[in-house]
């Protein structure tokens, strides 16, 4: 196994035991997932994070839909993992948790709507809430790429919450960003309700964002003949 792949499965791991250690996600209800090269590696299925260890699943994302290799099943919920993949080939890491304040909005069926100007940083507007559907299957892969239209981010209605980025730790970051702003949003709503920032403002906030928070890898240059 070469450094960089194995490099990145700890990484899952490391990132599966933080997001437990800071209340971010509880048990073995979340998942996350990584693109290396044309596979996918993922958290696997009901296993304490503190008995995993490299060896992880491996999914390959355009060959056999929902083959896997490794010692350790995927997570129950690998289709909506693999379909972001197979859709977004800008996604290179996935993180999905129930963090409290996400998943109370995504019980009420609440989008969380501009109220902070990080919402910038999810793509747009507002962080939709995919229809429910029964966990781990198509139907709830469908509803979440639907709801991930133009955006990082989304809630799944009456379950959790999902954060896609360009990079494991880029998903981890906004993963984190939305659980502190759906806990502002939450608390507002208990005196009187927010201020919302208009789409100039959130603009403003999408030009700005070149230089803040996680960056994406520099493009890798070509030589030129």
């Amino acid at each position: 196994m070469a450094d960089i792949e194995l490099q990145l499965r700890q990484a899952i791991i490391d990132k599966c035991r933080w997001m437990n250690a800071t209340g971010l996600n509880q048990g073995t209800s979340g998942n996350i997932s990584a693109r290396m090269g044309d596979t996918m590696l993922i958290s696997p299925s009901a296993t304490p994070y503190d008995q995993l260890t490299p060896m992880i699943a491996t999914m390959p994302i355009d060959g056999e839909y929902g083959s896997w290799t490794g010692p350790l099943k995927p997570a129950t919920e690998w289709r909506f993992h693999l379909d972001i993949m197979k859709a977004r080939p800008d996604v290179g890491g996935i993180v999905h948790t129930h963090a409290t304040y996400s998943t109370v909005q995504a019980i009420a069926h609440k989008e969380i709507p501009a109220c902070h100007y990080m919402m910038a940083a999810f793509g747009g507007m507002n962080v939709r809430v995919a229809h429910y559907a029964t966990f781990g299957t198509k139907e709830l892969a469908e509803h979440v790429l639907k709801a991930l239209e133009n955006r990082t981010a989304c809630l799944l209605a009456n379950h959790g919450m999902i954060a896609a980025g360009t990079s494991l730790d880029k998903a981890m970051w906004l993963a984190v960003e939305l659980e502190t702003i759906a806990r502002q949003y939450c608390l507002t709503l208990a005196i009187g309700g927010p201020v919302l920032l208009s789409e100039a403002d959130i603009n403003e906030t999408v030009a700005a964002f070149g230089s803040y928070g996680v960056q994406d890898p520099p493009a890798k240059k070509v030589a030129r003949a």
